[in-house]
């Protein structure tokens, strides 16, 4: 059995980083892949070495405290501590200390795009510009990064119509709302008019589901249209009473702002709605929602033009991605 071995920050994970694991794993029957973490640094080193395992569920990830100097030698031993009785095969690198590390190891070295003609970007790069070098991202790595837009409202306000304006104007994602489909897919059955607290949570649960199988396409940017805490409101309006659970859903979940819609306009009946009557006091428990757990968010009313132009102007300085935190 041949044995392979690379060894990277992955901080944070790019396609390049993705490339070289791919083009190691055809020539070896196993892979180990070192991921050295600082505790400074600002993406812990389990969330980086799970971006790997989601892609590669057949490489082995190991997570290393890097505690040691930036030299061939200290993390060849590291390495070989690591492996224990086994000895690795093949080194593989694209760096200039893949020759030496590989032969302090016992290894081959064999360097995989060095010049970075595949994939033209560096862990620095992306440390120091993300949104420009945002593309270059590994899925896991732009559903970690990407800020999170919820569109909040009662029915008929025109939630999922600025959802899906926002996600055109932008080039990204938006989730749809989980709990319509749920509601769609039951309405038929005995009783559907009767609702258990457990549906609740599991549309909560559901909705997070879909956000996060979507944000893994986000182009810096997802759009949900509603989260859990409509589903905590929902919650009290048919059962009457609140949902621990479901709160402990919808506050552990952060969004970086919350576009409410105001019900400004003629209520419009698709065969699905009917809290006409509840619109407005329903409106004013999502604010007293938003407010009591301290959300950050704005209103938005008047035309479609109006409320994309609020919501932009509002979402622009979210897209000013900080650098990361170098190594120290």
């Amino acid at each position: 059995m041949t044995l392979g071995i690379t060894v990277g920050k992955f901080y944070p994970f790019h396609l390049g980083h993705d490339y070289l694991i791919r083009e190691a794993k055809k020539q070896v029957d196993a892979l180990v892949v070192i991921v050295g973490y600082k505790p400074t640094e600002a993406i812990p080193g389990d969330i980086r070495a799970n971006w790997i395992r989601t892609m590669h569920p057949d490489v082995e990830v190991i997570e290393v405290l890097d505690d040691l100097p930036e030299a061939p030698e200290p993390w060849a031993e590291r390495a070989l501590e690591i492996l224990s009785d086994r000895r690795p095969d093949i080194a593989f690198t694209s760096e200039a200390y893949g020759e030496p590390w590989a032969r302090l190891m016992g290894a081959s070295h064999r360097a995989i795009d060095p010049p970075r003609q595949n994939y033209p970007i560096s862990g620095t790069q992306l440390r120091t510009a993300l949104a420009e070098n945002w593309q270059m991202l590994t899925p896991g790595a732009k559903a970690y990064f990407a800020k999170r837009i919820c569109v909040l409202g009662v029915e008929s306000s025109g939630t999922t119509t600025l959802a899906i304006a926002l996600a055109q104007y932008y080039q990204t994602v938006w989730v749809p709302e989980y709990g319509r489909w749920y509601w769609f897919g039951r309405r038929y059955a005995p009783h559907a008019e009767n609702w258990d607290s457990y549906e609740f949570v599991g549309i909560a649960q559901g909705q997070l589901g879909i956000e996060d199988a979507l944000a893994t396409r986000a182009n810096k940017l997802v759009i949900c249209d509603t989260d859990p805490t409509a589903t905590y409101v929902w919650h009290r309006r048919y059962l009457g009473k609140d949902s621990p659970l479901v709160e402990q859903i919808a506050r552990s979940r952060r969004y970086d702002l919350y576009v409410l819609t105001e019900p400004d306009f003629e209520f419009v009946q698709d065969g699905t709605r009917e809290s006409k009557h509840l619109r407005q006091l329903m409106h004013q428990n999502f604010i007293e929602v938003l407010e009591k757990w301290k959300k950050p968010y704005i209103r938005v009313g008047g035309d479609r033009s109006n409320r994309v132009s609020k919501a932009v102007e509002a979402i622009e300085p979210l897209l000013n991605f900080p650098p990361l935190r170098e190594s120290s």
